[in-house]
């Protein structure tokens, strides 16, 4: 019995090939009777494989069930694809959780932090102290050092230039805005200036800067340990014919006129505590006694310079004019040198050119010298020839351009000069230790009127620099302490002795038609670029050549007057 032909057309495709009806995909079954759509199962409406196709089927090699779709194999790759993906989703929610739970901790470690530096503040009493964070730093940092500080027992070391710093206690003010200590002397000849930086990100950490230098004293050092290691030593150079200089530099207010002058009680100065005081009583007292067979006389004179020019202070401040004789040899012309036979004639000299020096106000300090003060113990022979002189010297207060920049005219103009003459003193002192160098004492009225103190064998120098430990300070007290390390470089690497590296610039040779303050200013300029610009450079030429205009008129106003009194 043959199947009808609408059968028989289903049954064969094209070309009279039969045709198999394969049963739909598991996706596109409808669910059915809680089926899902992963299930094998054939839906109900597929129609039902006759024998004779079944038969086929078998002859062909397969059979029309092995050609629907088993549930294993279908289900398999969809099931495995939803696992892994809840698993992902797993893994990705276990990384979140991994973050949140990771940032709480750093959440709670930080707030314990802030809770024990809290209470630290409290129990320090230091809460409402702003560089809090800088001083437990600095705290710290000490307490890994081994402190050797500098004691009247450490013996005396022998140099042609010392170069020595002083720490300054912090004062009322300084304490009453509770103001961070910056210094650290650890032992007798190095300093550490522990400077507060800030990251981009507000991280506060320090910058600790080490220097070293000769001797280095702590603020609870008195001014008898400073005058032992520093002007004591040049004591005998005097009585051996030399001359001896010794500088007191720093900042306004880091105490360079409490260490040459003496202590001071409120504005009332005790000057028998001062380095002035100090050396003038060890002269009198070698005089009476090791070279008393020398019948030397002593006087003393006390000067100082200002805005360039010179004043004595013991003949009520008469303008003295600096000029080189046939010898070139200096001389203060009308500089009054008064005899002195013992310590009280000193104290009184150096009381009555305290109180008429010249002081003033600037953005830095309420009560500034501005001007370098001078005080000198001359030794002489009883013909009056020179036998030695020790110069001691309170140097102005440096400050930067930037502390002026509100100030008036004449206070900028101060503090130009200034500047310029503790450039030229700088490069004064360190061409001691460069035998054959050029000396620039013609830069600065301060290191023409100093010319003998630089030159010759029997020459000694000590630098005391005075710094300021406050962090307010901090950016002066860097300068300062580059200032001196630059006088003496004692750094690793650094030049011993004073015996300075020779830079090209060194071996500069004034020549062409430029005069002798001009050349020697241009070789100052050269050597220190980065401190004096070209536009400087300029002013001080021009304030040069004035104060060269100035002293001619008045040359020629005094020969006026001599010629008309004469008629």
């Amino acid at each position: 019995m043959q199947p009808p032909p609408s059968a028989r057309a289903s049954t064969r495709g094209k070309k009279g090939r039969p045709s198999y009806a394969r049963a739909p995909s598991s996706q596109s079954l409808p669910a059915q009777n809680g089926s899902t759509p992963g299930d094998a199962s054939v839906g109900q409406n597929s129609p039902p494989t006759s024998d004779k196709q079944r038969g086929r089927g078998q002859q062909n090699g397969h059979t029309a069930d092995a050609m629907l779709p088993s549930s294993a194999p279908a289900a398999g790759p969809v099931q495995a694809v939803s696992k892994a993906n809840a698993a992902a989703a797993a893994r990705r929610k276990s990384n979140v959780v991994t973050e949140i739970e990771r940032l709480q901790k750093n959440r709670e470690e930080r707030r314990a932090r802030q809770a024990e530096l809290l209470q630290q503040k409290v129990d320090t009493g230091d809460v409402n102290n702003p560089n809090w964070a800088f001083m437990q730093m600095i705290r710290e940092f000490r307490s890994n050092l081994e402190y050797n500080p500098l004691t009247l027992s450490d013996p005396i070391e022998d140099h042609q230039i010392s170069v020595c710093v002083r720490k300054r206690p912090l004062n009322k003010r300084e304490l009453s805005k509770k103001d961070v200590d910056v210094i650290t002397a650890p032992n007798k000849d190095h300093v550490i200036l522990h400077e507060p930086k800030t990251k981009v990100d507000l991280t506060k950490y320090l910058e600790n800067q080490n220097f070293r230098f000769d001797y280095s004293f702590d603020d609870h050092s008195t001014n008898e340990i400073v005058y032992r290691y520093t002007a004591k030593p040049l004591i005998n150079t005097i009585f051996d014919g030399g001359m001896a200089t010794c500088f007191a530099y720093g900042q306004t207010g880091s105490g360079k006129t409490h260490t040459m002058g003496g202590d001071f009680s409120g504005k009332t100065q005790d000057c028998a505590k001062g380095v002035y005081a100090l050396a003038a009583k060890d002269v009198f007292k070698l005089l009476s006694a090791k070279y008393k067979k020398m019948d030397l006389h002593v006087g003393a004179s006390f000067f100082e310079i200002y805005s360039g020019k010179v004043f004595d202070l013991l003949n009520n401040k008469t303008k003295l004019r600096v000029l080189e004789d046939g010898k070139q040899t200096v001389q203060v012309v009308g500089l009054q040198e008064v005899n002195v036979h013992n310590v009280d004639d000193v104290l009184k000299l150096i009381a009555h050119g305290n109180n008429v020096r010249t002081s003033g106000q600037t953005s830095a300090n309420q009560h500034s010298s501005r001007s370098h003060a001078v005080f000198q113990i001359i030794l002489r022979k009883k013909n009056k020839k020179l036998h030695g002189k020790f110069s001691l010297i309170d140097l102005a207060g440096n400050e930067r351009g930037a502390d002026t920049s509100s100030s008036n005219r004449q206070t900028r103009m101060e503090g130009a000069e200034i500047n310029k003459s503790l450039l030229a003193l700088k490069e004064c002192i360190r061409a001691l230790g460069r035998k054959g160098a050029h000396l620039p004492f013609r830069a600065s009225k301060l290191t023409q009127v100093l010319r003998d103190s630089f030159i010759g064998d029997n020459t000694r120098t000590c630098m005391i620099a005075m710094i300021s430990p406050g962090l307010s300070s901090c950016e002066h007290t860097l300068n300062t302490l580059r200032y001196a390390n630059r006088v003496k470089e004692l750094g690793p690497g650094g030049s011993v002795e004073g015996k300075v590296a020779i830079r090209e610039e060194d071996n500069f040779s004034p020549t062409g038609a430029l005069s002798p303050q001009s050349s020697d200013l241009a070789l100052l300029c050269t050597q220190n670029e980065e401190e004096v610009s070209a536009e400087l450079y300029t002013f001080h030429e021009a304030v040069s050549h004035l104060q060269e205009i100035e002293e001619e008129v008045v040359d020629e106003h005094r020969n006026l007057i001599a010629v008309s009194n004469a008629c």
